[in-house]
């Protein structure tokens, strides 16, 4: 593929930039994008040769244009380039105010027009104090709610998991040395393609683990066994009515669904005191670990499995 000096210049802003490796996934597919729209000649011919034109709104406004019909995609899905979801046309624009930010230019707001705009992320400095507040809890005794929430969101502190994706995570998926996790990335709306990886875990988030695996442990008991990572604490119902019209209860023990997952964080920030470090919304957590947190470590797949 043809080089051009906007994109090498591009390379070079990109290996300035601190970010979370999810966050740098999704700047790579726009370096990608933009390389091959110039490569078509669908951007300004001066777009080639100089990364401020690249970045000015002309460009960015017919590549975006052109990406989200998904002709700008790298490979075929299901035979063909179908247009990229809404979740990913948000990260698109997102990286694009990223790199004018990062260039010195203004924010041009390319984000899909008429959606309810994110809520508001915690900055750096609200993640640092979230990490010490997990640490510190962590060095006392917690109640089984909160040895979940604090495992939990040291993951997301680490490896910047989807709500979906933290749920659907099997013992298999951590280390047998509790050093590392396995992320299954999970694309919201079934838009983009799967991808998955080992992170290394932090000190905390190694710490957390450890303290939610035997109390896992002790709940599957009670239940019919299974991988999940992540189990109910107390019983509860699947919505099933048996011949009495009554719900038939679930032990604690089985597999935590998303939805209880997502309440469970709702509950326990505001039970454990933690409005004032925690947003309102899981997922916002998640996207300031995307835009504050250093780069996470990825690291390689661990040889042996851990035991049930």
């Amino acid at each position: 593929m043809p080089e051009f000096p906007s994109i090498t210049a591009l390379d070079s802003l990109l290996d300035d930039l601190v970010v979370g490796e999810a966050r740098r996934r999704q700047l790579g597919m726009v370096r990608g994008e933009l390389q091959r729209a110039l490569v078509r000649g669908s951007l300004p011919i001066t777009a080639r040769g100089s990364l401020r034109r690249l970045l000015e709104g002309e460009a960015l406004t017919a590549y975006k244009r052109l990406a989200e019909s998904g002709e700008l995609r790298a490979r075929r899905v299901g035979g063909g380039y179908p247009r990229t979801s809404e979740a990913t046309n948000e990260a698109r624009a997102q990286c694009l105010d990223l790199l004018r930010a990062a260039y010195g230019l203004p924010a041009l707001q390319l984000g899909a027009g008429g959606r309810v705009p994110p809520q508001p992320t915690p900055d750096f400095s609200e993640l640092a104090a979230l990490r010490r507040q997990l640490d510190q809890d962590l060095g006392e005794a917690l109640s089984p709610g909160r040895t979940r929430l604090t495992a939990v969101l040291a993951l997301v502190l680490d490896a910047a998991p989807r709500a979906g994706e933290l749920v659907a995570m099997r013992l298999t998926d951590i280390a047998p040395d509790n050093s590392a996790v396995y992320v299954d990335r999970r694309p919201q709306h079934g838009g983009g393609e799967a991808d998955g990886d080992w992170f290394e875990l932090s000190p905390i988030g190694r710490a957390a683990v450890e303290r939610w695996l035997p109390l896992r442990a002790q709940l599957v008991e009670r239940a019919h066994g299974t991988s999940k990572l992540w189990v109910s604490l107390h019983p509860n119902h699947d919505g099933v009515l048996h011949g009495e019209g009554q719900a038939i209860l679930r032990p604690p023990g089985m597999p935590l669904e998303e939805k209880g997952l997502i309440l469970s964080y709702g509950s326990g920030r505001s039970r454990y005191g933690l409005t004032g470090l925690l947003p309102a919304k899981l997922e916002a957590l998640r996207r300031a670990v995307l835009d504050h947190a250093p780069p996470v470590t990825r690291g390689d797949a661990p040889s042996l499995a851990p035991a049930e």
